[in-house]
């Protein structure tokens, strides 16, 4: 597996292969040993819980994954705000009222990092890697009043997410081996494991973005009906929420693509959605929902999309909904 970090602050990230090429990116990670990726994240109390048998956390199970030549224990927790394909029309999803607290964390310093999953990755020519660590490495940056939409909403600590420069904590071009044509949600859960472990991080301030490369069908996409999802696994070393981001190119205009500018406009809408809803509710269900269970992106899934100006270029976006405007919103006040 090659190692791909950020480590130049405050500097646009440029995407590098593992051939000798260095990427630049917002801040510096703790990169792992190669040995650190041998250990097995196992949850609490999951050393007495059999793979297979109902963990003492919910209805969900244990389950041990095969990869990169490790035993990995995940423990999903469900499929959350799954961003539906598009069909034309418009979606109703505003009728559950505004969000409401479920008791659970928000982000107060969000990191987010890239995993791009596969050595199919290694040609693609479509500029998505560069595309999203362009997108990603402009979020939290002065002049995105789209991401401070999410700080209204707080957990029990009173704090919402705060914003002080790029969210983007790191990249890694995971190109050891192929991804899987038909990867589980187990699986994906593996694989921000093996992502998160590579960065040396965990808690409910990061989400791990798992990018599957063009041709592979990652839990059922795109035929299952969406364009992806979030959710998190637990772990001995913390909660690691993650986010299921498929090569949506593949769906076209089902998943967003030419829908304000350009082919990979699919890329940052879904992406941002799910980034938004991580941030209000990295332990999915637990954060804030409005009276039906949709999230922050949910009620306002293909409606009004924009483009959002970044420091680091423009981004087709959809609006997130705001309690505070009672509706869906393009850019906090």
């Amino acid at each position: 597996m090659s190692s791909m970090d950020s480590s130049a602050p405050k500097r646009a990230p440029e995407l590098a292969r593992r051939k000798g090429r260095r990427l630049a990116g917002r801040v510096a990670v703790a990169t792992l040993a190669a040995g650190a990726l041998v250990g097995v994240f196992a949850g609490p109390g999951s050393a007495s819980v059999p793979p297979g048998q109902p963990s003492a956390q919910g209805s969900h199970y244990w389950t041990s994954v095969w990869l990169h030549g490790h035993s990995i224990k995940v423990h999903t927790h469900g499929r959350f705000g799954k961003v539906p394909l598009h069909r034309g029309g418009r979606l109703a999803l505003q009728q559950g009222g505004n969000l409401q607290y479920n008791g659970g964390p928000v982000a107060h310093s969000p990191a987010v990092y890239l995993d791009f999953w596969g050595s199919q990755w290694d040609s693609d020519s479509n500029g998505v890697e560069q595309y999203m660590q362009s997108f990603v490495s402009g979020l939290g940056q002065s002049g995105d009043n789209w991401s401070t939409i999410t700080s209204q909403y707080t957990d029990s600590s009173g704090q919402g997410p705060v914003f002080g420069g790029s969210v983007l904590a790191g990249t890694w071009i995971d190109d050891g081996s192929a991804a899987p044509q038909s990867a589980s949600q187990s699986d994906i859960a593996a694989e921000a494991v093996t992502a998160a472990q590579h960065f040396g991080v965990s808690g409910d301030d990061i989400q791990v973005i798992v990018l599957s490369p063009s041709g592979t069908n990652p839990d059922g996409f795109p035929n299952a009906g969406w364009c992806a999802w979030h959710d998190y696994t637990s772990s001995g070393a913390g909660n690691i929420p993650y986010t299921n981001m498929p090569y949506v190119l593949d769906a076209g205009s089902s998943c967003g693509a030419n829908s304000v500018q350009g082919p990979l406009d699919g890329f940052s809408i879904v992406a941002g959605h799910e980034y938004a809803e991580t941030l209000t509710d990295p332990e999915a269900g637990s954060g804030w929902l409005d009276a039906q269970g949709s999230e922050i992106g949910d009620k306002c899934a293909w409606q009004n999309l924009f483009v959002l100006n970044l420091s680091t270029g423009s981004f087709a976006m959809q609006p997130l909904w705001s309690n505070n405007d009672n509706g869906c919103t393009q850019q906090a006040p």
